[in-house]
């Protein structure tokens, strides 16, 4: 992330019922330069989150007033949400309540007890991240070429937007930074670790589950439109890959 402007403290909305965690999470985030904002409740933290959008989100799962996964899910559906990162702050350690996490679209997932220190540096890993996977890929015009059938998707680069068969697709930054790959180089074979590092950026093997549970949302959403066409393959032991004969636009 390129260094920030002279006074420039990017805002973290904080949501954590338990006022002792809560404090150290603002004492170390702003002495690291950031500006916390503490909400002890979901519905304080969406009404702080509609007064203003923050750089990131950090959401404690086991809130009094609604579960964090529910807080984060209301979070996404306003204005400008889908935009933010966000990071699921847990007692609980079980490895299905971070793959839940992350199948939403969650950033990070850090169980208690942590190390304060450890979350800022995750804070700052997933701000990078944000700044690269709103850059999409550069796309190069298209060399004329004879009339051809439309293909089955279409990229939009300057809106961000990718049509499916005509219909345009409702994606997370993650989402449509993959599929911007994916589209761009049918057949190509990507990993994981090269997904990781062309779309997230500083890969790290806190984030060993994420691209497949990205890849699963995206699925579901090109299936929604195209019941019986399968665009997305899996390679074994390899990585994923864009069909190259799906059938055209009808």
């Amino acid at each position: 992330m390129s260094a920030s402007p002279p006074g420039f403290h990017p805002r973290i909305l904080i949501a954590e019922d338990e006022s002792g965690i809560a404090d150290t999470l603002q004492y170390v985030l702003r002495s690291d330069g950031f500006l916390p904002v503490w909400c002890a409740t979901a519905q304080d933290a969406i009404a702080s989150f509609e007064q203003e959008a923050p750089a990131l989100a950090i959401l404690d799962v086991g809130l009094p007033d609604l579960n964090g996964f529910e807080l984060f899910k209301r979070l996404q559906a306003l204005p400008g949400g889908r935009d933010v990162p966000m990071i699921f702050l847990t007692a609980r350690s079980d490895e299905i309540d971070r793959v839940v996490g992350l199948e939403l679209g969650a950033d990070d997932y850090i169980a208690k007890p942590f190390s304060p220190r450890e979350l800022v540096a995750r804070v700052r890993t997933v701000l990078r991240r944000s700044v690269r996977a709103t850059t999409p890929p550069t796309v190069a015009p298209p060399a004329p070429t004879a009339p051809a059938s439309p293909q089955p998707f279409l990229l939009d680069g300057e809106r961000r937007q990718i049509r499916y068969y005509g219909r345009a697709l409702d994606l997370s930054r993650y989402e449509y930074g993959l599929l911007c790959l994916f589209v761009q180089r049918p057949g190509r074979v990507y990993t994981r670790d090269e997904l990781l590092e062309m779309v997230w950026d500083d890969a790290s093997d806190s984030f060993d589950r994420t691209v497949d549970a990205h890849i699963k949302t995206l699925r579901a959403k090109l299936k929604a439109i195209a019941p019986d066409v399968e665009p997305i393959r899996t390679l074994r032991g390899t990585g994923y890959a864009l069909n190259e004969d799906l059938p055209p636009v009808p």
